[in-house]
Order: C-alpha cells, then sequence, then structure tokens
C-alpha cells in the first residue's frame, strides 16, 4: 500500500488507564470491563495471527486479553469466572469492513460528494440489526452511508455494544482530531444519473479529481497560515475531511466493480496519495495483479444470488484465490443487508472451496478487516493486550453446521444463543425482529 495503514492511539498504559475508568470518548464507556477474571477453558482456540491451541485457555480481565496458551501453560486466578468450552472454537470476534447496519442514510440528490455528510448522525443504537450482527459473531464494524455518490460521507468504525447512543459504540483511530470512520467514495454506474450527478465515467473522475484539487488548495491556506486566526480560510466542513484524508489520518473506502473501474480508482488514489480500501472489486480476478502491486487491500464480497447492477455480473467465488495467489491483502465484507451479518462465515467458507488458504480465509474476516479500519492494534486477533473480542462456536468455523453460540466484546458475554431473547435473532428472515421504538414494528 502506498501509505502504511496505522493506528493513532494514546500510550498502551495511559489507554488503559483512560479506557477502564471510562474516561476515554468514544472507546468504552466500558460498561462491563470486568473486575472478576474470566478463563475460557478447553477450547480449541484460534489466535489467527499466532499458534492455534487445541486444548486452550483464553484469560481475560478488564475488557482485555491477559493470556492465551495451552492450557498448561495459562495460570488461572483463584478468584476467575472459569467457562468451560470443551469441545468448542473460540475465535477473534469477526471484523465487517462494509455494513449498511444501523438504520442510517446518507447525502441527498443536491450534489454528487458529500464528504461532510456523517452516517454517524443518523444511527439508531438500538436497532434490531446490531442484535442480528451480534449473533453472527460480528464484534467491529465499518458502517456506510449509501454508495449512489461519488462521495457518500463518512463511515463510522463501531463496536457492536449494547449502548444508548452512537458515542459509547465508536471506535476512535485519531484521537487528536476525533476520527472514528473511513470516507465513502464510488465510481462506476452507481453515481451515473442526471445533474448534478455526472453522466460518464469520464465526468465522474473528473468531479472528484477537482475537489481533491480544491482540498489542497485548502491545505495549503492552512498551512500558510500557521495557526494565525487572521490568516485561517472561512472553515469548510466538506474540505475538512479531504484534507484528513490527504493528510492519510482518513481512509477512502471505494465502491467499485468492473475493472476499468477499479483501475480509475488506483489511478486517483496514485494521484492524491491517499489510502485506499477497494470495496466490492467483482472484477478483482481480472486485474489481481495489478491490485496487489498497488498495494492497496481489497475487501470484496460475495452472495448467493448475484442480481440487480450488471457491472456486477463477473462476480465469481475464484476472486479470493486468484488475489491471494497475486499476493495482495484480501478482506470479506457483508455489505449487509446484501449478505446477512448471521451469515458471515460462508464467505470465506466459500472460497475455500475455490482454493483460497484456510489461514488467509481466518485473517478474511478478522485482522485482514481490521487493519483496513486502522484498528488492528485493538481486535482481530486474540493477543495479550487486545481487546477481548472472542466468540465461541459450536465447531470449525467454516462448517455449515456451526453455529455462533456466544459473541463476547471487551469481556463481556453480549449475545447468548441460549438466551432465549438473544435466539431470535439468529433464526429467521432479516425481519425477524422486534419492535424498536423507532416509527416500525415487525412480528417476530
Amino acid at each position: 500500500m502506498k501509505k502504511p495503514f496505522r493506528i493513532l492511539l494514546l500510550s498502551p498504559l495511559l489507554f488503559l488507564l483512560l479506557n477502564g475508568t471510562g474516561l476515554l470518548p468514544g472507546t468504552s464507556g466500558h460498561l462491563f470491563a470486568q473486575e472478576q477474571p474470566v478463563a475460557v477453558t478447553g477450547a480449541e482456540i484460534i489466535t489467527v495471527t499466532g499458534e492455534t491451541y487445541e486444548n486452550g485457555t483464553l484469560l481475560v480481565r478488564d475488557g482485555r486479553i491477559i493470556a492465551v496458551g495451552d492450557a498448561a501453560s495459562v495460570s488461572i486466578p483463584s478468584d476467575a469466572e472459569v467457562i468451560d468450552a470443551t469441545g468448542k472454537v473460540v475465535m477473534p470476534g469477526l471484523v465487517d469492513s462494509h455494513s449498511h447496519i444501523g438504520e442510517g442514510d446518507g447525502g441527498d440528490r443536491s450534489a454528487a460528494l458529500h464528504p461532510d455528510v456523517r452516517i454517524m448522525d443518523t444511527i439508531y443504537p438500538r436497532s434490531d440489526s446490531f442484535r442480528r450482527a451480534l449473533a453472527g459473531g460480528l464484534t467491529s464494524v465499518n458502517v456506510m452511508p449509501g454508495s449512489g455518490h461519488l462521495i457518500s460521507g463518512q463511515t463510522v468504525y463501531l463496536k457492536l455494544r449494547p449502548a444508548n447512543t452512537v458515542e459509547e459504540m465508536l471506535i476512535m483511530v485519531d484521537e487528536e482530531r476525533g476520527i472514528y470512520g473511513g470516507l465513502k467514495m464510488a465510481n462506476g454506474t452507481n453515481p451515473l444519473r442526471q445533474p448534478p450527478f455526472p453522466g460518464t465515467r469520464a465526468k465522474s473522475a473528473a468531479m472528484v479529481r477537482a475537489m481533491f484539487i480544491r482540498a489542497q488548495e485548502y491545505q495549503a491556506r492552512i498551512e500558510a497560515a500557521q495557526g494565525d486566526p487572521e490568516r485561517m480560510p472561512a472553515r469548510d466542513l466538506a474540505l475538512e475531511t479531504l484534507v484528513e484524508v490527504l493528510e492519510g489520518r482518513r481512509i477512502v473506502h471505494n465502491h467499485t466493480h468492473r475493472h476499468d473501474d477499479v483501475l480509475t480508482a488506483i489511478r486517483l488514489a496514485d494521484e492524491f496519495g491517499y489510502r485506499m480500501v477497494l470495496h466490492h472489486v467483482t472484477d478483482a480476478w481480472k486485474v489481481a495483479d495489478e491490485i496487489a502491486a498497488s498495494g492497496y487491500p481489497a475487501s470484496i464480497i460475495y452472495v448467493d444470488s448475484p442480481g440487480g447492477k450488471l457491472e456486477a455480473i463477473n462476480l465469481l467465488p475464484k476472486a479470493a484465490p486468484i488475489l491471494e495467489k497475486a499476493g495482495a491483502d484480501l478482506g470479506f465484507h457483508t455489505d449487509d443487508p446484501i449478505t446477512d451479518s448471521r451469515l458471515f462465515l460462508r464467505s470465506p467458507a466459500f472460497a475455500i472451496r475455490e482454493g483460497l488458504s484456510r489461514q488467509k480465509a481466518l485473517e478474511s474476516v478478522t485482522i485482514a478487516n481490521a487493519r483496513m479500519m486502522d484498528i488492528e492494534d485493538r481486535t482481530g486477533s486474540l493477543e495479550p493486550g487486545k481487546d477481548a473480542d472472542f466468540i465461541i462456536l459450536s465447531g470449525d468455523p467454516f462448517s455449515v453446521y456451526t453455529r455462533v453460540e456466544q459473541t463476547w466484546i471487551e469481556g463481556a458475554k453480549v449475545w447468548d444463543i441460549e438466551d432465549p431473547e438473544d435466539r431470535k435473532y439468529a433464526t429467521g428472515g432479516y425481519q425477524v425482529i422486534r419492535s424498536s421504538g423507532h416509527g416500525h414494528h415487525h412480528d417476530h
């Protein structure tokens, strides 16, 4: 990748101190950071970035992983709550790099470029879609505004903690600037509509290029002011967001399908030097070498019944192993409701059948997606010091017979299939939800 993904956080010690007391905005509330240690024992523990332990122990406390290893190597404190997971599989909580859960919206038809629009301002924290995601084992999600614009707006990175406010769910990636998401962009057929939208692909690229040039000029004026309020340009929320992109603080998440559109997205990112994740990338298998050479990761999707968009006609399961062979970084996403969050593990399972390695499949729904969201220092693998985000499965993660049995976030169990209220979210159609008090009601 042109600019390496990095997470900008407080020092680990200060982070732990503040986060444990709930003083760090957007990363905690640590509503359930338990003082009593919890030890999950007897399970096959898949760490993803390290070893897999056939008879492992995972020890967590205060919302963090304290130790993980063979049963004989992990000492369990006398006051620990012990969860016997013999015969089960434990792995990191799933990370979804592209979703539309939370009942949010995005930009309107007043313009084709809306970098100032924030999906955060429309997220409904009590949405039942979050419960369905927990039933699928998801713990961290990149929630996007709608994709019908060249720039749809600012995404938001969320931990799926039970919450009354969206602030309690935020994952901060830049404390200094208060950044908790990326920027959604798109090309291809999505923005090809009547003015003010572009009518052609060439005009689409020209409009994006022109706005980034304006952002560069805005950035230069800010730098020239050297902090002098009298010399600062008038505040522009849209250009401020693009400056964060130019500075590498905010990642572009670019919706793209056809192989020529993929190359255009790469061309624009190279021209302006911003960090980018390629999303959907239906034609990835046609330009896998070019994607790998660019260094931009690919967040891809598999769906059972492709349809509705002509440019997605070449959606083939062979894309993932071809990208792996080319050396590209790849992950899967749901684009929920396109793929139901409860079925997320099916995507890498399909790819394994086509030749994707098991290790790459495990990474594709955990640490790879965490890297695409700048949160790999906090989640995506089971390592001491990371957030205690994990799931307990009934069997192998890629078996059609396996079910998510429990989902844990920061050391607290937030979903349990044995709980009748939780279980209802694991079954039925996508509208099998309770009344949310948000202006609608669906029967179970």
